[in-house]
């Protein structure tokens, strides 16, 4: 979900695993060579949709965390080549939480929805597909830095860590 947190934590999870860190919103804007709020309202949201599960099929690494943009979810081939490559994990935060976190419009963030919804509106779209593809479900509780932490214990303690 935008405000979830995805960027934040996954450079944190990096750092402390010792991986490297892929955004693929960046991909997006660096191929787009324009910021995502741009592509949506030039492009509109079915393209925008299909352009980032394009970067998504794409990517291909190890041993680095990726934060996809949230809208992701909704490009099975995306998902079915990172679950492949990869854990799949959901930064679950509530909807509530998200709107305060939230800088800006989701317009200037490059949210993309159909029509214009709201947090709740865009969670309850979104939810089944989290709980389809997600390997891991994070309740995100505390800072940012504990959230990573307890993410890496976890992935240690169940040994879902690539050498």
């Amino acid at each position: 979900m935008p405000a979830a947190g995805k960027s934040t934590v996954g450079v944190i999870l990096a750092k402390l695993l010792g991986y490297d860190f892929i955004d693929s919103d960046i991909l997006m804007a660096l191929e787009q060579n324009r910021p995502l709020s741009q592509i949506i309202a030039e492009d509109g949201y079915d393209s925008f949709i299909l352009t980032e599960g394009r970067i998504g099929e794409k990517i291909r690494c190890s041993r680095t965390v990726v934060a996809t943009g949230g809208s992701m979810i909704f490009s099975e081939r995306a998902m079915r080549n990172l679950a492949v490559n990869g854990l799949v994990v959901w930064l679950d935060v509530p909807a509530e939480e998200l709107e305060h976190r939230l800088i800006g419009t989701m317009e200037d963030r490059g949210v993309a929805t159909p029509v214009k919804m709201d947090f709740r509106e865009i969670l309850e779209m979104r939810e089944p597909l989290y709980l389809k593809y997600a390997d891991i479900r994070v309740e995100c509780k505390g800072t940012t830095e504990q959230v990573a932490a307890d993410l890496r214990d976890k992935l240690i303690k169940e040994k879902l860590l690539s050498s």
